[in-house]
């Protein structure tokens, strides 16, 4: 059962804010909805938003400045939290990076992360199914991005699941983590030793291995003075996967900007039109 914790008039449509209790991660949970004015009619697109470290649902929400734009196009936005919270875990927020907002959107098979933190089963299967059954959402035209770890969760949500997520993009994602030092310590940490069991997680390898291709492609905006785009992120890595394997993909690199929201503010009109492109056409 949701619980409407506020509700917010915005461009003609309504920012809501919600938690539930949720059975894939076995605590309560919040989400945040933008529904556009069209949703008073009837049913609309939607984009699944992921965040990045740190984060939670109203990060998005508040700082992207996305709703003008949702409203113009007659899609909805969700945004998930970025991990469970409150689940007792010794430590489970002594580090910014793993942890408490850093759930990397991954099923953890790990003792004792693995009772709680199972991201990527709660956002494709229960948040999905949720939002459907609850709110004014055409569940055939959904599309899925996201920012830094949630770059990462977008664009590996959207490779294992085309069938579920007709459009992908992504800001600064962490774009191979089992090549990176926080995809590195989050794998280890959720999913073991065995590298092999990190792959499934990768975007980097399962782009290599896709039997489907985004036709339309897939649009990732990076800044070349991100603090992080030496050691964390890897763009050129999933490029070459992408060439490889035949995947269309628009990865612009935009000089003098950083990892934040303001780099993000300055291109989501080009994500929304992006993803407006496979969902209303």
């Amino acid at each position: 059962m949701l619980e409407l914790l506020s509700s917010h008039a915005c461009f003609g449509g309504v920012q809501r804010f919600y938690r539930h209790d949720s059975t894939t991660i076995g605590l309560p949970m919040r989400f945040s909805v933008y529904l556009p004015p069209q949703a008073s009619h009837g049913n609309v697109p939607a984009l699944f938003y992921l965040a990045g470290l740190t984060c939670t649902e109203e990060t998005f929400p508040i700082k992207a400045g996305a709703q003008r734009l949702a409203a113009r196009h007659g899609i909805a936005l969700i945004a998930p939290d970025t991990s469970p919270r409150g689940a007792g875990i010794p430590n489970e927020s002594a580090a910014w990076d793993f942890g408490v907002g850093a759930g990397f959107y991954v099923d953890a098979t790990q003792a004792p992360w693995s009772k709680h933190f199972r991201m990527y089963s709660y956002v494709r299967d229960e948040l999905r199914e949720t939002v459907l059954a609850n709110l004014a959402i055409d569940g055939a035209r959904l599309g899925i991005f996201g920012h830094s770890m949630g770059g990462h969760g977008a664009l590996m949500m959207a490779l294992r699941n085309p069938e579920i997520f007709r459009s992908v993009s992504a800001f600064a994602p962490i774009a191979a983590p089992s090549r990176c030092p926080w995809g590195v310590k989050a794998f280890t940490g959720y999913l073991g030793e065995d590298r092999g069991a990190w792959q499934q997680y990768d975007s980097s390898e399962l782009v290599a291995r896709a039997s489907h291709t985004f036709a339309e492609g897939i649009l990732i905006d990076q800044g070349m003075a991100d603090q992080f785009l030496a050691e964390q992120l890897n763009p050129d890595v999933f490029e070459a996967a992408c060439r490889a394997a035949g995947q269309p993909l628009t990865l612009r690199r935009h000089e003098g900007y950083d990892h934040g929201y303001y780099f993000i503010q300055s291109f989501i009109e080009d994500h929304l039109a992006h993803h407006a492109k496979v969902l209303l056409g």
